[in-house]
């Protein structure tokens, strides 16, 4: 007949958090208003491949996944920043090759890293910055920068 066998690891004793009674939260506004984990953006692109090189290899974007046509083609692309995305999608030109991109538009987005470092690795691969990184007038520092397209993106130091 098998026996149990004792663990050898002593027990771990509670903490004094697991002890107390779970706090009651207060009720939602009702209406309740909206909130959301995550948001991310589109950008349709003249050309969708050099968008993906750019965000890739000028931001440091990584690919996520790929959106493909019936033939196989590449349609869109999902580009990844941590827990951010950016979604491209190839233009199929129905509304004008000369329809303009970006205008009125500003994508602002946040980091934990060094703005000027950040900087200074776009500028190391050639492309401009529309905005030096410097104090804006509220306190934060940031930098800023358009695509290939023109779609406004500024970078702010948490």
């Amino acid at each position: 007949m098998a026996t149990k066998r004792k663990s050898k690891r002593p027990a771990r004793p509670k903490s004094a958090a697991s002890k107390r009674p779970p706090r009651s939260r207060p009720p939602r506004q009702q209406p309740e208003s909206l909130r959301l984990r995550s948001i991310a953006a589109s950008f349709t692109v003249n050309d969708l491949q050099r968008s993906v090189a750019w965000y890739r290899d000028v931001l440091g974007f990584t690919p996520g996944e790929r959106w493909e046509t019936n033939g196989g083609g590449l349609r869109g692309m999902q580009m990844k920043a941590g827990a951010c995305d950016i979604m491209l999608g190839q233009d199929d030109f129905a509304k004008g090759r000369d329809r303009k991109k970006g205008e009125g538009f500003r994508l602002w987005a946040s980091t934990a890293q060094d703005i000027s470092a950040v900087a200074a690795r776009v500028k190391a691969t050639g492309w401009p910055l529309d905005r030096e990184p410097s104090e804006t007038p509220w306190g934060d520092w940031a930098f800023a920068v358009s695509d290939p397209d023109g779609f406004k993106i500024t970078f702010i130091q948490e």
